[in-house]
């Protein structure tokens, strides 16, 4: 065999041995890129995660926030529709339009949902068949549970948010008769603190002088 024909196959042979060394880094290369890949969503995804945790928070502490200005428009409607009539509401359409006198009154502007729930499904504080208060039926847990507003030091200690009662107590009014639908829970009390505040009536916050 001459020299000539001889010099291609050994060129072909290097090549062969040359693209044989080569696969194998490559299949390094592409593992390398691959577990960098992994590795990168895996942090995307603990940092994904932690932001919808803040996020989540947030929301939940505006909904507190909400909550608690809703309730109070409530607590704040009750104690003047009882103000001018001396009687509490039966209804949320007459804290709307109170049409006890020629002229009817709005003590509510309109009717707020809860902002927990996303419903308007308060439950009412009843005395016979007229409410005084409503608080949220939800059971979830509080964020907020300290430095609240002095009308509302009472909350303080409340793991749900059924224990914020916005309510309006006029003298002589000390317990809850019954809550509407059956919704408190067995075991939780029904009875409320006489609390003092406002001319011609009782508010959460401030305590009757001598009460413990």
């Amino acid at each position: 065999m001459s020299r000539a024909a001889g010099t291609p196959r050994v060129a072909s042979r290097a090549k062969a041995r040359a693209r044989r060394r080569s696969r194998p880094r490559a299949a390094r290369a592409c593992g390398l890129v691959l577990l960098t890949l992994l590795i990168a969503l895996m942090l995307m995804s603990i940092a994904l995660a932690g932001a919808l945790d803040v996020w989540s928070l947030q929301r939940r502490r505006e909904q507190e926030k909400q909550l608690l200005f809703a309730g109070n428009q409530y607590r704040l409607a009750i104690l003047r529709y009882y103000r001018v009539g001396r009687a509490y509401p039966a209804s949320v359409d007459e804290l709307l339009d109170d049409r006890r006198f020629p002229k009817p009154l709005h003590h509510l502007r309109f009717a707020y949902p809860d902002p927990v729930t996303g419903k308007n499904d308060w439950v009412p504080m009843l005395q016979g068949d007229r409410f005084y208060g409503v608080f949220s039926p939800s059971e979830e847990a509080t964020i907020k549970r300290a430095r609240f507003p002095r009308q509302y030091e009472d909350f303080e200690g409340a793991e749900t948010y059924d224990g914020w009662k916005f309510l309006f107590l006029a003298p002589g009014l000390r317990t809850t008769q019954s809550n509407a639908g059956g919704l408190a829970a067995p075991g939780k009390s029904t009875s409320f603190p006489a609390l003092s505040g406002f001319d011609g009536g009782f508010l959460p916050g401030q305590r009757v002088p001598g009460s413990r």
